[in-house]
């Protein structure tokens, strides 16, 4: 059975961004206990902004502004809609810090959520481990 880790990493070795502050996610593809680079999903940024949460007129990242964090980033939770939806297909999300809202609408398409922070291939192990476990009953 193959399945899929979403990694929220700044530069690819390291899960090192919250998972407000991720502009794409790195997916990772699991079969038989390997996990392989499948693609990079990036995250639509806020193009216009509404009058709320002071970043009104902004164009382009909105996290750059500090007005994320508390699960009403730039978009609300459409942000956090959206980049779950994004990632709807794995089973798992890797990022330094997930908050409470996020872990809600995550737990809702039944995606596990790992906050840790280090090297992404250390991390994906320990993982893959973990679900092999898992999926063999031990």
């Amino acid at each position: 059975m193959s399945y899929k880790i979403a990694v929220g990493s700044s530069d690819g070795r390291n899960v090192d961004l919250k998972f407000g502050e991720v502009k794409k996610f790195i997916i990772f593809e699991v079969e038989d206990e390997k996990s392989k680079l499948l693609e990079i999903r990036n995250v639509d940024t806020c193009e216009t902004v509404a009058d709320t949460n002071g970043c009104a007129g902004y164009v382009g990242d909105c996290n750059s502004l500090g007005c994320s964090g508390n699960g009403s980033g730039c978009n609300g939770s459409t942000d956090v809609i959206n980049k779950v939806e994004l990632i709807k297909d794995c089973r798992c999300i890797v990022c330094k810090k997930i908050g409470f809202q996020a872990q809600k609408q995550l737990e809702r398409k039944a995606i596990s959520v790992f906050d840790v922070e280090g090297i992404v291939g250390n991390i994906l192990e320990k993982i893959i481990a973990y679900y092999g476990k898992i999926d063999k009953h031990k």
